[in-house]
């Protein structure tokens, strides 16, 4: 039974003083949509009668008829960045044909379904993510810049750190919606910052990412800075991940990947969870690194992942997979290659789906650091081909997602080979 009834919106609504509801959503890319009503229209919205039509939104060009939007009241949340008279709420929503059938286009229906299968073996997955990303002046015509005045390094305080009162502001917001934050701190670039929130159920999380991403942008752009989350804005710095902390609990709260017996590093159950995200990993790295600007982060000497491997120590940053901690409820896995503009809903479910292969297949883990492993795709074209030969992927995404994403990646990929770059200019222009 959900947290809210229609009631209680009803209710919230009136004493919070609502006006405008976002009825919101994403496309398959993870960019946030929505449609915007007044409260005249808040019984329609609840009754999943409001509709929108997607033909314009990139991947879904080939959908000729209107989408229903079913929202989720447990979603129900209000913008504290908004007008506090005449305030505004939102709802994330599922997308559904005129049936009420679930578009096979909608990507969070995709985390639900690994999380019902998850749910069928006796498995509850929680997330922690780690979301890290810059803050850069914007230019007089209000367009993003990648210049900084800071000098700011690995937990810097102020007057080192000159965005403190900025990562503050998004704390409260996040707060005041509802969001558990376990901390923040200047990372090891110039403007480059980290917010941590506590762990919740991986589709509760995904929404979270969203949210987390549209509070960053716009309560940066009251300081007049601009928050990115580009994997990669600047070259000679690290770049910004997004890493997924990864618990696995039985369905009355018991850590599964606790060893109990204290003879490994994680239970028996957690190493095969690993082994499968190792074997899958090569073809869910399209997924959690979806731009070709993701490929200039994974490299060596930047404190980004490469290896296709996995660690028992924290300060092993090449291993694509970590165990950070390993003694009680705390225990968790670390999947450390994702970046923060991946779409959470499907980032989240190969993940989960890769480590639960490894669970059903009783998959061996190799090694820990193994010396020969196997190395992440080290560009867009190669992820894109080892994501073409793994037959999981299409199983987890559906034929839609799955053919519309490689189409649009495809194509991303040839557009930025046909591109002559400034460094090409500058290295080869002179000599040849």
């Amino acid at each position: 039974m959900g947290r809210y009834s229609k009631e209680d919106i009803y209710r919230m609504v009136e004493e919070e003083d609502v006006k405008f509801i976002r009825l919101q959503f994403c496309d398959m890319f993870g960019i946030p949509k929505n449609l915007a009503i007044t409260v005249t229209q808040l019984e329609k919205a609840l009754d999943n009668r409001c509709v929108f039509c997607p033909s314009q939104i990139e991947g879904y060009q080939d959908v000729p008829d209107e989408m229903y939007l079913y929202p989720d009241r447990d979603t129900f949340t209000i913008y504290p960045w908004r007008p506090q008279t005449g305030k505004v709420a939102r709802m994330y929503c599922d997308l559904r044909d005129e049936e009420g059938n679930p578009f096979e286009g909608d990507s969070r229906q995709v985390l639900k379904r690994v999380l019902d299968e998850a749910k069928a073996m006796g498995l509850v997955f929680e997330i922690r993510p780690e979301l890290e990303f810059f803050l850069f002046h914007i230019d007089d015509d209000g367009h993003p810049t990648t210049q900084t005045h800071e000098v700011a390094g690995y937990y810097d305080v102020a007057p080192l750190d000159l965005a403190e009162n900025v990562r503050r502001d998004i704390i409260l917001s996040l707060e005041e919606m509802g969001f558990e934050i376990t901390g923040s701190h200047h990372e090891i670039s110039p403007a480059q910052h980290q917010i941590d929130f506590a762990e919740d159920r991986a589709d509760r999380v995904a929404d979270a990412v969203i949210t987390f991403k549209m509070a960053a942008k716009t309560i940066a752009k009251k300081y007049g800075l601009y928050a990115t989350f580009m994997p990669k804005p600047k070259e000679g710095v690290n770049g910004s991940g997004m890493h997924v902390n990864i618990f696995c609990r039985d369905l009355l709260g018991k850590n599964l990947f606790w060893d109990m017996d204290g003879e490994g590093m994680v239970s028996e159950l957690g190493r095969q969870f690993m082994a499968g995200l190792l074997a899958h990993s090569k073809a869910i790295t399209l997924i959690t690194n979806p731009l070709v600007n993701s490929y200039k982060r994974l490299i060596t000497g930047f404190n980004a992942p490469t290896s296709v491997s996995w660690s028992g120590r924290i300060s092993d940053r090449s291993a694509v997979v970590n165990v950070p901690h390993r003694k009680g409820d705390a225990t968790r896995i670390e999947y450390r290659s994702p970046d923060g503009v991946c779409n959470p809903y499907l980032a989240f479910a190969v993940i989960l789906e890769a480590g639960m292969d490894g669970i059903r297949k009783q998959m061996v883990l190799p090694e820990e650091n193994m010396g020969d492993a196997d190395t992440l795709p080290a560009n867009m074209g190669e992820a894109w081909e080892c994501c073409s030969s793994d037959p999981m992927i299409r199983r987890v995404l559906g034929d839609y997602i799955y053919e519309e994403l490689m189409k649009q990646k495809e194509a991303e990929w040839k557009e930025f080979n046909a591109v002559v770059t400034n460094w090409e200019l500058k290295k080869y222009l002179g000599k040849y």
